[in-house]
C-alpha cells in the first residue's frame, strides 16, 4: 500500500520508522533482530536511507592512500527484504547527489518489479567525492529535478524515448522538508518555496527534518499551508540518548536544541541521559497529537531502546 493511502485510511495516529542500512559486510540477521524489535508497534511503513560513495583516507607505508567505496550499500534489497519477511511497506530514499539519471532509473525499475510503491526523493547530503558522470549520462542536480523523473516514469515516460510501450510505474513519491530551512536556503520562506516546486513536480507528501522545538513544526505546518501546499506533512523526531548529539546532530542535520533540553543533558549522567531524550520526545508527541496530527515518523537507525521506553511512558 502506498504511503498516502495508509494516511488517508488510517483511523488512529500512524507511527512510522526510519532505519539505517548496515555496514559493509553486515549480517542481515542482526537487522531482522533490530525489525523484531519494532515491529510489534505496527508501523505502517519503514523507511530505509541511502548513502552514496564517500571518500576514504588511509595512511599507508607508502604514503595516504585514497579509497571510494559505499559504506552503507543495500538499500533496495534490504526495503525488500523487510517487506516480504514481515509484510510491512517500506520506503527507500532514492538520492541525486551519487547517481546518474541511468542510475537512478534502473534502481526504480528494479523496485518497481519487487513491488515496492513508495519512494523518497531527495538530494542527499553534498559526497565529498564527486563521482565523474561518463560521457552521454546526465544527474538530477535537485530533489525536484527527481521527482519529475519518478513522476514521468508513472506516467510511462523512460530516458529512452523510443520506449513507446514501457509500462508505467505507480511509485508514491515522498520528499523531505526542514521546519528551520534547508542550510542551503537563504531563508524559511525561499525553502518553502523549493518544497512547493517539489509538490508541483508531483510529490505525494512530506516528511520533515527532525526538531526538539514543535513550534518550529506548527510554524513550517502554517507557513506551508499558506503558500498552497495541501499534501500531508508528516513530523519527524529524533530522541537523544547521548551529549555527544548536542554536537553531532546540530553539525549534521542544521537543527537547534532548545536551551532547557541542552542544559538538562549537559548537568545529567550519561545513564541518565537517554531518559531526559524519552521524556522531553514523549511531550513532544503528546502535544503533536493533542493538536490533530495523524502521523509522527521516528529517526531510530538502528537503536529501538529509546523508543521502547517512549511508548511505555505514552502507553502505546
Amino acid at each position: 500500500m502506498k504511503v498516502i493511502e495508509h494516511l488517508q485510511k488510517s483511523g488512529s495516529p500512524l507511527i512510522s520508522f526510519e532505519i539505517i542500512p548496515l555496514q559493509r559486510g553486515g549480517d542481515i540477521q542482526q537487522l531482522f533482530s533490530f525489525i523484531d524489535s519494532i515491529i510489534r508497534y505496527n508501523p505502517p511503513f519503514i523507511d530505509v536511507t541511502s548513502h552514496s560513495s564517500q571518500v576514504i583516507y588511509e595512511e599507508t607505508p607508502s604514503g595516504i592512500r585514497k579509497k571510494v567505496k559505499r559504506k552503507r550499500p543495500g538499500t533496495i534489497g534490504i526495503s525488500v527484504a523487510i517487506k516480504n519477511r514481515y509484510n510491512v511497506d517500506t520506503v527507500p530514499h532514492i538520492l541525486c547527489d551519487g547517481f546518474t539519471k541511468e542510475e537512478t532509473e534502473d534502481a526504480l525499475i528494479e523496485l518497481n518489479y519487487l513491488g515496492i510503491e513508495n519512494v523518497l526523493a531527495i538530494k542527499g547530503d553534498s559526497p565529498a567525492f564527486k563521482k565523474p558522470v561518463p560521457e552521454g549520462r546526465t544527474c538530477n542536480l535537485y530533489a525536484t529535478d527527481l521527482v519529475k523523473q519518478i513522476k514521468a516514469m508513472n506516467s510511462g515516460k523512460y530516458l529512452e524515448e523510443d520506449l513507446m510501450d514501457a509500462a508505467p510505474t505507480s511509485f508514491c513519491i515522498g520528499v523531505g522538508g526542514y521546519p528551520e530551512k534547508h542550510f542551503e536556503s537563504p531563508n524559511l520562506m525561499q525553502d518553502i518555496k523549493f518544497t512547493k516546486e517539489k509538490i508541483d513536480a508531483g510529490a505525494d507528501y512530506i516528511v520533515t527534518q527532525m526538531f526538539f522545538d514543535n513550534s518550529h513544526y506548527f510554524n513550517y505546518l502554517n507557513r506551508c499551508r499558506e503558500a498552497g501546499i495541501e499534501v500531508p506533512i508528516i513530523p519527524g523526531l529524533k530522541l537523544l540518548t547521548s551529549k555527544n548529539q548536542l554536537k553531532s546532530i546540530p553539525g549534521n542535520f542544521y537543527v537547534d536544541i532548545p536551551e532547557e533540553l541542552s542544559a538538562e543533558v549537559l548537568e545529567a549522567k550519561p545513564e541518565h541521559i537517554s531518559d531526559i531524550g524519552v521524556e522531553w520526545a514523549a511531550k513532544q508527541c503528546e502535544e503533536l497529537l493533542n493538536k490533530g496530527v495523524k502521523s509522527l515518523h521516528f529517526y531510530i537507525m538502528q537503536n529501538s531502546k529509546p523508543i521502547d521506553k517512549l511508548f511505555q511512558r505514552l502507553k502505546l
